[in-house]
């Protein structure tokens, strides 16, 4: 057992902070103020060559594994949660649906650009009456000609609608087969007639990230924009949010990470009663239990990239990771706060950011009761 970083991965994780720290976190408090989306550090993260880290090289991607996934998405969560995200949901749900079940002719087509970073990649799969019941998609796709018609409504899809949103994976119900479903997965490119991005939700944190309402009226598809067999989205899906979940884990113990930091350098600065309020134990013993769950989070996240990476299973590891990272986070967050006092309500002060974004962590990419759902049936229930 090693749990140092390969060599390769070290190299990784200080290029990805060096452009984090660099990059992102000077313009972080401002894009958030703005809601902005962060141009800057994406364009930097595109050349860096960071938002195509899984695709093969064949496809203009980095060809890098899971493990270095969750090291880039960590260490940009420390600067900015949003541009984390951005990263995350393109790299994971974005574009590894389209490496996983794509044809050859359509991961050419897609997977370049993705790659590149001269198109975002977004998933369409929460509908307004579908979201933890994803089972109970609403949109059709009706199969007519050589086209797929499509009608619809997604909500809360980021990376949809800004300049470079290239694409959207969306689910939709293809056919019902005595009552049951059938449900595929469709690639809808940004631009399409009948398409339409509703403007941006005004959101308790993440501010800077771009998550929109999408509308299908009569929006039509080439056939072969279907993405893998047809009545296997619903699998398909499934098989992309275990990667998806790896993201949210290690951002989640990334901008815990960021709380911890914040933290402890304000418990030394700050006096009170004459002297620094480190040395109080209510203060401090909130910095270890903060130090010890980011570390098992961390630990967690790692180990389910590393089963990715080899191949086995890691649908339960990933949701280990995702539920106790994003609620790790949760918790960093609201002690931040609390040892802030009251400048940890102020926005000058990063925390008070941090918390905002935070509570998305135990939202997105399955609930923390769905985690629980997914842990409950690996193991039999």
């Amino acid at each position: 057992m090693d749990l140092d970083l390969a060599p390769q991965h070290a190299t990784f994780r200080a290029a990805v902070r060096e452009l984090a720290q660099g990059v992102a976190r000077p313009h972080a408090a401002e894009v958030d103020l703005e809601h902005r989306f962060p141009e800057e550090a994406i364009e930097a993260a595109a050349a860096a060559g960071l938002l195509g880290v899984l695709i093969p090289r064949e496809y203009g991607g980095a060809g890098l594994d899971a493990i270095a996934f969750a090291v880039c998405i960590e260490e940009l969560a420390q600067a900015c949660a949003s541009t984390s995200v951005i990263v995350d949901v393109h790299t994971s749900v974005g574009s590894e649906p389209i490496l996983l079940f794509g044809t050859e002719d359509q991961k050419q087509k897609w997977l370049v650009p993705l790659a590149q970073g001269t198109g975002l990649g977004a998933f369409g799969l929460t509908e307004p009456e579908a979201g933890s019941d994803a089972g109970n998609t609403r949109t059709t796709a009706v199969l007519e000609g050589d086209e797929w018609v499509i009608n619809g409504t997604k909500c809360f899809i980021t990376n949809s609608g800004t300049d470079i949103s290239l694409l959207v994976v969306i689910t939709a119900v293809t056919g019902d087969e005595i009552g049951k479903k059938e449900i595929s997965n469709i690639i809808v490119p940004n631009g399409t007639l009948g398409y339409t991005v509703a403007p941006k939700y005004r959101k308790m944190g993440w501010q800077s990230s771009d998550t929109h309402e999408l509308s299908f009226s009569d929006c039509r598809v080439p056939k072969e924009n279907l993405l893998g067999g047809r009545g296997e989205g619903f699998k398909s899906f499934l098989k992309a949010l275990d990667c998806g979940r790896i993201g949210v884990a290690a951002l989640s113990v990334g901008l815990a990470q960021g709380c911890l930091e914040e933290s402890v350098k304000y418990a030394k600065e700050r006096v009170a009663f004459g002297r620094p309020i480190s040395q109080y134990q209510a203060v401090s013993f909130k910095c270890a239990d903060m130090a010890m769950e980011i570390e098992l989070a961390h630990n967690a996240t790692m180990k389910a990239a590393w089963l990715c990476d080899q191949g086995r299973s890691y649908r339960k590891e990933a949701a280990f990771a995702k539920l106790f990272a994003s609620e790790t986070c949760m918790r960093a967050a609201s002690n931040a706060v609390q040892i802030h006092g009251g400048y940890g309500y102020i926005e000058d002060y990063p925390v008070c950011r941090y918390f905002r974004d935070a509570k998305i962590m135990e939202i997105g990419e399955g609930t923390s009761e769905v985690q629980k759902i997914v842990i409950s049936r690996e193991l039999g229930l």
